[in-house]
């Protein structure tokens, strides 16, 4: 195993949209796998038939090229090792469910959903196992008449027959020995004639085992699998090839406790998808996405690095090259991570002042263009830096700075009450007859004649400015007042001063 090249995988079941914290599993696979020269495979798990939903695999699939999360091998990017969709791998399945039940590994059950339910009612906290599969129809205790005859007429499934009185051993990188005695579980059900489908607990041993995989890197939640996982691959004989695994910490709730839930995000105000869904089993619902909402995706992959992983360093701002490099999965949490949904957004402002105004510019302009403005590119990049520090997403800067391309129409009537002095109409009066008298309207030339204006005639700089600002803004907001009539001209300041004396007064 230690000789073998890395190899990982990324399983997601099409029945729905993808967590975030599906996201952050994909992630941690992928930091891995390119920290130790490994391969990622992208497989889809859709051996649930029944839950399976329309455009769920599509959404997947978009979201790693929105986050920029290349894979090498799998669904979209094909491979010697496929197919990679698991409803396609039917007859592979089948010789290996067979592999089981001749080996006394596996067993067929025939019970009815209404028996299996009558037994619940009869036996508290019941389920199958090495106490009660005596007492249920399969083919343990029914004559192999009887089960040839059944097996050729179905339903039925086949179940993995645990033996009570062992301890099993889970070598996991992040939680070190995990045992697990035996006694606890279940019969799991391996495979269901219905539909011809493995469950889950088949299909990925099976897979990971073909598909050479060396490294199991998910949720906690799939710990308690794990157990079975290990039986699975003494069954078959694979020990030597088992794959190290790692038992991810949870994402947990911004507040309380317990695991982040679609509800967390809908009661707090924030995403917890990576896209946008629209969910086609409800007509008209639609789900928020961290594209969607304005979130750069390297901010979003930058935040969810270290939800559970920590470098052992005070650094915050990784690219992607950086997280490669340092990511071990060593340094994972055991415990939960709670999902800190405000520092997101602090990542998506350290990413908007880390970005360049030019790379920025043409999202903003397509803001400016759906809402009718239309400025050469170099105006667009010109206000991002004037104004980027001050918001957390570019659809921001919109409502903020929109006074540079349109002239307010109204004025804030707080600010008017608060800076619009008695004297302020003939102020303005003058300062419209200095900057109208500049040949030269540079923000350098601006400011250096009416500064000395102001002192020339012994007036009050913030009484100046304040009116200056409300005249040209319609608030009192906005960068430095020489920023914002150097970019808007001289005809545009004068313009906008003419009106302020006139409405004002």
């Amino acid at each position: 195993m230690l000789n073998k090249k890395v190899r990982v995988r990324f399983a997601p079941s099409p029945t729905g949209p993808l967590h975030i914290g599906g996201v952050r599993t994909a992630l941690y696979n992928f930091l891995f796998a390119r920290r130790n020269g490994g391969e990622v495979i992208f497989r889809i798990e859709d051996t649930d038939s029944a839950r399976f939903v329309p455009g769920a695999e599509e959404y997947i699939q978009e979201s790693f090229r929105w986050l920029g999360l290349q894979f090498d091998e799998g669904v979209g990017f094909g491979g010697d090792k496929g197919p990679y969709r698991l409803s396609e791998r039917r007859d592979i399945y089948k010789k290996y469910v067979q592999i089981l039940l001749e080996s006394g590994a596996a067993y067929y059950a025939f019970d009815t959903p209404e028996e299996l339910q009558k037994k619940r009612e009869e036996v508290p906290n019941f389920q199958y196992d090495a106490k009660t599969r005596m007492q249920m129809r399969n083919s343990l205790t029914l004559p192999d008449q009887e089960v040839a005859q059944l097996v050729a007429n179905g339903p039925y499934v086949v179940r993995f027959k645990i033996e009570p009185g062992h301890d099993i051993h889970v070598n996991d990188i992040i939680r070190g020995d995990v045992v697990i005695k035996s006694d606890v579980l279940d019969d799991k059900v391996l495979y269901k004639s219905a539909d011809e489908l493995p469950t889950y607990h088949l299909a990925n041993i099976v897979d990971d085992h073909l598909m050479e995989i060396t490294h199991v890197i998910r949720g906690e939640e799939w710990l308690s699998s794990a157990p079975l996982h290990v039986l699975l691959y003494r069954a078959f004989g694979w020990e030597e090839s088992m794959p190290r695994f790692a038992h991810l910490p949870l994402l947990l709730k911004p507040d309380g406790k317990g695991k982040l839930s679609k509800r967390d995000g809908d009661r707090l105000g924030f995403p917890v998808f990576p896209l946008e869904w629209h969910d086609p089993r409800d007509e008209g619902a639609v789900s928020a996405g961290y594209r969607e909402n304005g979130y750069f995706p390297e901010a979003v992959i930058n935040f969810l690095a270290l939800l559970g992983w920590n470098p052992g360093t005070e650094q915050e701002i990784f690219s992607l090259e950086e997280l490669t490099a340092q990511f071990d999965l060593n340094k994972c949490s055991k415990a939960g991570a709670k999902f800190d949904y405000k520092k997101g957004t602090w990542f998506n402002h350290e990413y908007i002042l880390k970005k360049s105004d030019s790379e920025i510019a043409p999202e903003f302009d397509r803001i400016l263009k759906a809402n009718g403005i239309q400025v050469p590119i170099d105006k667009v990049t010109k206000v991002v830096g004037m104004m980027k520090n001050r918001v957390d997403f570019v659809k921001e800067l919109w409502p903020l700075c929109s006074f540079f391309f349109v002239a307010p129409e109204n004025y804030d009537e707080k600010t008017v009450k608060k800076r619009w002095k008695e004297e302020s109409a003939q102020e303005m009066q003058q300062l419209r007859d200095v900057l109208e008298n500049l040949d030269d309207f540079s923000l350098e030339h601006q400011e250096s004649v009416v500064m000395k204006w102001i002192e020339d005639n012994g007036l009050h700089t913030g009484n100046i400015m304040n009116a200056f600002r409300l005249a040209l803004v319609g608030a009192g907001v906005g960068p430095h007042m020489f920023d914002i009539s150097a970019f808007l001209g001289k005809e545009e300041t004068l313009r906008r001063l003419d009106r302020a004396i006139k409405v004002l007064g």
